[in-house]
């Protein structure tokens, strides 16, 4: 019976492994293909989010019940809270200071967000 076990554990750690080596290899792939920093951007978000709680899953699945497990669980609830949150705050620090998308038909965002703010401005930056 414990060899049962074992395989069903090697086999969803092996799909979690998987998952999270798709999931890495699109956004590594997004990051030197995309055309600009915010699709960049997306891309690094797919990386750190889904690809690193997938592998955590599957580190999961081969620790067993034990404080490993515990402690890659808390790292998993880690990442799942400060990567987005860092996304974020690098997204909104680009828009503030006036890094638009490339591809942008109509900007409609000035009217509720700031191009500037005085928290922002980098420099030595000279506007040309």
């Amino acid at each position: 019976m414990t060899g049962w076990l074992e395989l069903i554990r090697d086999i969803a750690s092996g799909i979690a492994f998987a998952g999270g080596s798709v999931f890495i290899l699109i956004g590594a792939l997004g990051l030197l293909r995309l055309p600009d920093f915010w699709a960049r951007l997306h891309a690094a978000g797919i990386i750190d989010t889904l690809g690193a709680e997938l592998m955590l899953v599957g580190m999961m699945f081969q620790a067993g019940w034990s404080q490993a497990t515990v402690k890659l669980a808390l790292l998993g609830l880690f990442i799942a809270i400060t990567g987005p949150t860092a996304t974020h705050a690098l997204a909104n620090a680009a828009f503030v200071t006036g890094l638009r998308p490339a591809r942008l038909a109509k900007d409609e965002s000035h009217s509720f967000i700031p191009v500037s703010s005085t928290g922002a401005e980098t420099q030595g930056r000279d506007e040309r």
